[in-house]
């Protein structure tokens, strides 16, 4: 055990945000906490870190633990550069090697046994600290959030918020503490800086526990997904994926439970008013006293709305949507992306990714007018109607209320017209008097999201539209553009929003060049896996893999196998699949043998537990290994 949380309760001004929250981490588990917007989630994480304290319940830890929370708003000292301060993260290191320099200065006049052995002590101390390669480790992570050399001498008072709190990123997986906690870590990053993270995380020495509502980051990087709701945590085993189905499965069969529960005590309460007074009273006795003492499930939780985002009827556009030949685009004499080609026909989805910078929000500025073409043409086709949807919510006016705001786009509309469509977005009663200004970053996105869908145009065209929703309500979006029969084209770096909603992808890559592809965003993966292959850089994943992981043989091609061989292989396969669930039973009551009081409070009984955790952990990492090499062998 890592850490335990036992029913902890916390209210803010009267407003219940716990109630009896409880659960477990454990060494090297790798924790998914989700939950709407507004369900305790980061709360949470304050009560872990100490920043919070619990109304009721208490918080068990180990005495050692160190704890990492990456904090949303990142403070740096003004006179640090990027590259200085992701140093910062080794201090011991800096110590040892200014208690190293003393002592040289002072062996060039004294050579006694002490001051040698004092040196040694410190030699092994730097060597046991990777002192021979922390600044090689803190570059390569620098490199995989995206910081480039050039970036590395930039004061960090020069950097955005967005930059700084990936400068905290790389400060806090460079300090690798023994439990992770991070709140939204693909914020402000790209899908490649993304994808980086999810690969550095798969080999984390340690535990963490992420809060994301990036689905596709769920499933590549949790184990165990922790689910807020009603102000209490539900465990889940698996990634994010398999929690949906557990999820639905729990529900069902505890809305099964509730409803046989119901029926038996309809048909005791009705036994009881009948025989109450007749013959049969001892039993109606009874039974009204074992009624009294039945534990009773609760109903299903009805799913709050996440706002109803169906897209109006909209009149149909011509076949050819847009036209894009030989496009160039950027600033001035500056070219972000060129030799832009494709057609989007009427009903199609076109997601657009690529790193910061690359020109993906210049690309849509220039196919919209705002920003006039450096090169090439692009052609809109008949009956075209255009709605924009920017990152920034810029087309908000904060001076206006929710009402005032929707009425921009329909001048005519009643305000009961306006108040029930409002009402699909989640803005209710008084929630439509409020400023604009007052609104939090997703109520702001909602109302933009209203507002481009009242107008009825024909093609779509969003910048980042996830940003600042919740899981329910960008599932609620996927929906409504999934249905919608007009044209989508769509930045995002939202992975597995672009699975579900696009039919072409358009990467923009650094070298300004682009790719276009029919398919979603895995589709547009595996074409790009087999088709590309970039020049080979130096990036954090690669330098972890070459230090950290053991060196496997190039597994045999398939036609140098024996049938024999292969029979042999495909055996041993087998035997491992079926005998990994039974050992991650196994590691499941081990866990829930650490969880019991009385091994908690008892040191000795709770190292000799952790040890046999650590064990089978190890035994069920080594059979999914060979089971990886085995099965390449086969291919």
């Amino acid at each position: 055990m890592l850490f335990r949380l036992d029913n902890i309760e916390k209210s803010y001004g009267g407003n219940e945000i716990l109630r009896g929250v409880s659960f477990q981490i454990n060494p090297f588990e790798k924790v998914g906490l989700v939950g709407r917007n507004g369900a305790g989630k980061t709360t949470v994480f304050k009560i872990i870190a100490g920043q919070e304290t619990a109304d009721e319940g208490e918080m068990v830890k180990v005495n050692t633990l160190s704890l990492g929370l990456l904090e949303q708003n990142v403070a740096f000292n003004e006179s640090e550069t990027v590259h200085t301060s992701a140093l910062s993260a080794f201090q011991r290191i800096h110590d040892i090697e200014a208690e190293m320099r003393q002592l040289e200065k002072k062996m060039e006049t004294d050579h006694s046994e002490e001051i040698l052995t004092a040196y040694a002590d410190l030699m092994t101390e730097f060597e046991t600290a990777d002192g021979f390669t922390y600044t090689a480790r803190a570059e390569t992570i620098l490199l995989g959030m995206g910081f480039t050399p050039e970036t590395w001498d930039t004061e960090t008072k020069l950097l955005s918020g967005g930059q700084k709190n990936r400068l905290g990123m790389v400060r806090l997986l460079l300090s690798q503490p023994d439990i992770l906690l991070l709140d939204e870590p693909t914020n402000h990053i790209d899908v490649e800086a993304v994808e980086w993270l999810e690969n550095f995380l798969l080999t984390y020495p340690s535990g963490y526990v992420i809060i994301s509502h990036d689905r596709y980051f769920l499933d590549k990087t949790a184990n165990r997904i922790i689910e807020m709701e009603q102000g209490k945590a539900i465990v889940y085993k698996g990634n994010y994926s398999e929690y949906l189905v557990e999820r639905e499965e729990r529900r069902e069969q505890q809305r099964r439970e509730f409803e046989n529960q119901q029926a038996y005590i309809a048909k005791t309460e009705d036994f009881i008013r009948r025989n109450l007074e007749g013959q049969k009273t001892k039993q109606a006795k009874s039974r009204r006293t074992l009624l009294a003492k039945m534990d009773r499930i609760e109903s299903v939780a009805a799913d709050k709305s996440s706002g109803n985002f169906n897209l109006k009827t909209v009149e149909r556009a011509g076949t050819n949507v847009l036209m894009v030949e030989n496009l160039a685009v950027g600033y001035g004499d500056k070219v972000l992306a060129k030799k832009i080609d494709f057609t989007l026909h009427r009903g199609e989805c076109l997601g657009v990714i690529g790193g910061n910078g690359t020109g993906k929000t210049t690309f849509l500025r220039t196919i919209l007018g705002q920003i006039r073409e450096i090169s090439g043409e692009m052609i809109w086709g008949t009956k075209v109607e255009t709605g924009y949807y920017s990152q920034k919510l810029e087309d908000l006016d904060e001076r206006n209320e929710v009402i005032g705001e929707l009425r921009r786009v329909a001048p005519m509309a009643t305000n009961g017209e306006l108040r029930g469509f409002l009402a699909r977005f989640l803005f209710t009663d008084d929630d439509v008097f409020k400023r604009v200004g007052t609104l939090s970053g997703g109520e702001k996105g909602r109302l933009a999201l209203a507002k481009l869908i009242y107008s009825k145009v024909n093609v779509l065209i969003l910048d980042e539209p996830t940003n600042h929703l919740d899981i329910p309500s960008r599932e609620a979006l996927e929906a409504a553009l999934q249905s919608y029969g007009g044209t989508v084209i769509v930045v995002s770096h939202d992975r597995y929003f672009l699975d579900q909603v696009c039919t072409q992808m358009l990467e923009i890559k650094q070298d300004k060049s682009v790719e276009f592809h029919n398919g979603n965003y895995s589709e547009y993966l595996e074409w790009r896996a087999k088709n590309n292959k970039p020049a080979k850089k130096e990036t954090a994943k690669e330098i972890i893999v070459e230090v950290e992981t053991p060196k496997v043989e190039t597994p045999k091609p398939l036609n140098n196998l024996s049938k024999n061989q292969r029979q042999t292989i495909e055996k041993r396969i087998a035997e491992i699949e079926k005998n990994i669930p039974k050992l991650e039973d196994e590691l499941s009551k081990i866990s829930d043998e650490m969880a019991l009081p009385e091994v908690a409070a008892n040191h000795g009984k709770l190292a000799e537990v952790s040890a046999k955790f650590d064990l089978k952990q190890a035994e069920i990492q080594k059979c999914y290994a060979e089971w990886e090499t085995l099965s390449e062998e086969l291919r």
